[in-house]
């Protein structure tokens, strides 16, 4: 059974937030921070927080809306959202209003500015807010990883040569939603052989050979919470070639849970496992950041990159852990674990194993 959320905890907060930006209200408009602030699991919706809390939404979310939102009062558009949005910010006669600039379309700040005339509109960052993860917010991503495990074992039955890269993410997601999964977190990733220096390369219908590495990148959604897993197999015995860059990939995948911990920031957490792939003499084959953060968003802050703005990991962040190879006309390895950060080394809830699986 999964913990409730502290709504009470989560608005104080953003009350705070509205006094520190010096803003008379909030307007929310990205759907995952309507749903970390008010409950409401609707895809079409924004809130309004002010002295009046108001969250506006259409005819086919009001009874759901009334249901998850019961800190905020529920009001219907029918000719719009910004248009219902404006009326009610109007109403407030609020003169500074907290917007979400990153998130919003250039038309959709310019009709505000419009209509909104003599109102100053503040671009204000609320993502943040969501980075340290409470306890319901922990179980329900734990859920969610162990769907995900549960998939991955399932998977090992069915790999094999013929199989395509299609069919086995079908079956990936068949599983998770088995296991309880509202959807796939992302489009699952299936690169098998040479396809597999394709970090992203979702499924096709490629058949599997004996022979090759079988690069699985997915996830599970649980109560709007994700989970993110990455595991290589091969089919068949693994070549020395093989061996080796999985077992440089498992190395630098083990030494970032040491070194993804509270107190250091993101850069440095990338450039140390950079750096022990380097040495291994594979360091121009990682391409990409060593992880993200996940929640409601499957990628979301903080990062750990060369870009990351993350000074300082603090307890309670959940990141990913993976590190991969990817090498043209040879194929890749990645392996990636979601990781509870703690004040010592980050604890792995993604829990398949990690050693190279021949099938």
């Amino acid at each position: 059974m999964t913990k409730k959320f502290d709504f009470t905890e989560r608005l104080a907060n953003l009350y705070e937030k509205i006094s520190a930006e010096e803003v008379d209200a909030l307007l929310i408009t990205k759907i995952p921070n309507v749903r970390y602030f008010s409950g409401f699991g609707g895809d079409s919706g924004a809130l309004i927080v002010g002295k009046i809390r108001k969250l506006v939404t259409d005819g086919r979310y009001i009874e759901q809306a009334k249901r998850e939102s019961k800190n905020f009062l529920v009001v219907e558009h029918t000719e719009g959202l910004y248009k219902k949005v404006i009326e009610e910010l109007k109403a407030t006669g609020c003169k500074k209003i907290g917007i979400e600039g990153l998130v919003m379309t250039v038309a959709e700040h310019d009709y505000l500015a419009k209509e909104l005339k003599g109102v100053e509109l503040k671009s204000v960052v609320l993502d943040n807010m969501r980075q340290v993860k409470d306890a319901a917010e922990i179980s329900c991503i734990k859920k969610a990883c162990d769907i995900a495990d549960k998939a991955f074992m399932k998977i090992l039955e069915f790999i094999k040569p013929e199989v395509s890269e299609v069919e086995v993410a079908a079956e990936l997601e068949y599983f998770m939603r088995k296991f309880g999964s509202e959807r796939a977190a992302f489009t699952t990733i299936v690169a098998s052989g040479r396809r597999g220096s394709l970090p992203h390369g979702t499924a096709t219908d490629k058949k599997i050979c004996a022979g090759e590495l079988v690069t699985m990148d997915f996830g599970a959604v649980f109560n709007g919470y994700h989970s993110d897993i990455t595991r290589t197999v091969c089919v068949g015995k693994a070549s020395n070639e093989q061996k080796k860059i999985y077992n440089a990939v498992y190395s630098a995948q083990v030494y970032g849970l040491e070194v993804i911990t509270a107190g250091k920031g993101g850069k440095d957490i990338d450039a140390a496992v950079r750096k022990n792939l380097e040495d291994a003499g594979f360091g121009k084959y990682f391409v990409h950041g060593l992880g993200h953060g996940v929640g409601l968003e499957i990628h979301e802050e903080p990062r750990l990159s060369k870009l990351s703005k993350c000074e300082s990991l603090l307890p309670n962040m959940i990141v990913t852990d993976e590190p991969g190879l990817y090498l043209k006309n040879f194929g890749g390895v990645r392996i990636e674990d979601t990781v509870l950060v703690t004040s010592g080394a980050a604890q792995p809830l993604t829990h398949s194993p990690k050693n190279l699986i021949e099938l």
